[in-house]
């Protein structure tokens, strides 16, 4: 068991903790870091964090995190906005506007289903979905979501979903392995399963 010379720092590590990917020791070495630091450089840390938290907002189009009720992609008018591409989240969208080959929108379901994991079609952003596909003038759906079981069975059901209205339905290369999250894939992997994606329906023969 830890022994703390300090219950302000005890407290502080609990909470630092408590984040991704962060052990006790990390936690203890970012509070100590954090002491180290002048007051003005810890106090302008802690209202970025909060500053964020209070007033970040979700885009209303396509559910992207944004300071505004649109966020920059889909108020920019050089985006075409008859391409969304669909991804599970923040992350996936910054990984591929980092490739430079994508000019579309996108729409972030928030998640994948999983069973498994109590996570259903009603739990994630479909219903926005097929709101744009049937209100909006869609010329193409790239379904660009992990490679994994969960993340297939969300493009089976998002084909069976949208197969009857009127637009095409892709799927990104399977450049991207197998199990691999988006964010993890390098940007010219990734760049090229994007402009070779291809039909979806035709990654059901194989």
């Amino acid at each position: 068991m830890n022994s703390y010379s300090s219950k302000l720092l005890e407290n502080a590590v609990n909470e630092l903790a408590k984040l991704p990917g962060i052990g006790r020791k990390t936690a203890l070495r970012l509070a100590l870091h954090l002491l180290k630091e002048d007051i003005e450089q810890v106090e302008a840390f802690s209202r970025a964090i909060t500053k964020m938290r209070n007033e970040v907002r979700f885009c209303q189009e396509c559910h992207n995190i944004s300071d505004l009720d649109i966020c920059e992609i889909c108020s920019n008018l050089k985006r075409k906005k008859s391409i969304i591409c669909v991804v599970e989240d923040i992350r996936d969208v910054m990984a591929i506007e980092n490739t430079g080959q994508y000019h579309g929108v996108y729409h972030i379901l928030g998640g994948v289903i999983s069973p498994m994991d109590g996570i259903g079609p009603a739990d994630i952003n479909i219903i926005t979905l097929e709101n744009k596909v049937a209100k909006q003038e869609v010329e193409e759906i790239i379904l660009a979501l992990p490679t994994t079981i969960e993340g297939d069975t969300t493009n089976f059901y998002l084909f069976k979903k949208l197969k009857n209205y009127n637009i095409n339905i892709s799927i990104i290369a399977r450049g991207v392995a197998i199990g691999d999250e988006l964010e993890y894939t390098d940007e010219i992997t990734l760049g090229r399963s994007i402009l070779n994606r291809m039909p979806y329906e035709h990654s059901l023969k194989k």
